[in-house]
């Protein structure tokens, strides 16, 4: 039985997700996960905090240890996002992520669809720059252990698998809600609506960690390949893109995913997923 590129793919996202939160059980206890697990980052988006989470998140530990007096820069952090950018840029994104995940889930609710506003994609390079790099390392300055400020100010993600579980289970830290819980709470509800009407709007105009992998799938060696010579033009699979870019034109876009439906839709086989110089036929019946 031949499954579709697309089914595949949500098994590897469905199986990804589950090993990164194996701790179930935690979600109805509130219990955090501090096993050795946790000394190891996940390729995606997903909180520490989380009840259910058996893994860091890259971007809490490149804060945690980058914003820490006498740390500097994480080499173990910077070194496996970059190890992962290269060996598969965004296909971590694609196929990785918890959060992508929910955001696709989201998105097959029966709302009216919009594109985002092009220039939105730039935000989660503004993102990345002040609230995970610079504003950490600023702290530090101080002698102290900096501030985390995407994930204390930002991340929808936190609020969702780890805040929202520890209130439900633990009635003594809602006396402690404040302001800071319900502008979280607020962008939480904006960007959920948002993954409602545009795919994957966190992808594409907030993630800090879209926005590193994303600069790196132009070397990855995983990759969307576009053989020319079997192009006719058709547009077949810049209409069917859901991250709003031609594969045609730049196959290595940092906005890929590598979600693979333009390779499906393509009727010539011009484009393929795998190594450069390994044809689509070599790659598809894998």
């Amino acid at each position: 039985m031949h499954l579709s590129y697309e089914l595949r793919r949500k098994f590897v996202q469905l199986m990804s997700a589950c090993l990164t939160n194996w701790e179930i059980t935690n979600l109805f206890t509130g219990k955090i996960y501090k096993g050795p697990g946790k000394n190891f980052c996940a390729p995606g988006l997903n909180c520490y905090s989380c009840p259910a989470a058996t893994m860091s998140c890259p971007v809490g530990a490149l804060q945690t240890i980058g914003g820490t007096s006498g740390y500097g820069i994480s080499f173990y952090v910077s070194g496996f996002i970059l190890l992962l950018g290269v060996l598969m840029g965004r296909f971590v994104c694609g196929f990785l992520c918890p959060f992508g995940l929910f955001q696709e889930l989201i998105h097959k609710l029966p709302v009216p669809k919009k594109k985002l506003f092009p220039p939105l994609i730039y935000g989660k390079y503004i993102v990345l720059v002040v609230f995970v790099l610079l504003v950490p390392l600023w702290g530090a300055s101080f002698g102290s252990t900096g501030l985390p400020a995407f994930c204390q100010y930002i991340c929808p993600a936190g609020t969702l698998e780890g805040t929202v579980p520890l209130l439900l289970t633990h009635p003594e830290f809602r006396q402690a809600v404040g302001l800071l819980f319900a502008w979280k709470f607020l962008l939480l509800i904006i960007v959920v609506i948002g993954c409602m009407v545009v795919y994957r709007f966190f992808c594409k105009a907030i993630c800090p960690l879209g926005a590193m992998y994303g600069l790196l799938n132009s070397i990855s060696l995983y990759g969307l390949r576009f053989a020319e010579n079997r192009c006719t033009s058709c547009g077949t699979c810049r209409e069917i893109c859901p991250m709003d870019i031609n594969p045609a034109a730049k196959p290595s876009s940092a906005e890929c995913i590598m979600c693979g439906k333009c390779v499906e839709a393509c009727p010539h086989q011009a484009l393929y997923l795998g190594r450069e110089g390994k044809e689509k036929s070599d790659i598809y019946n894998v």
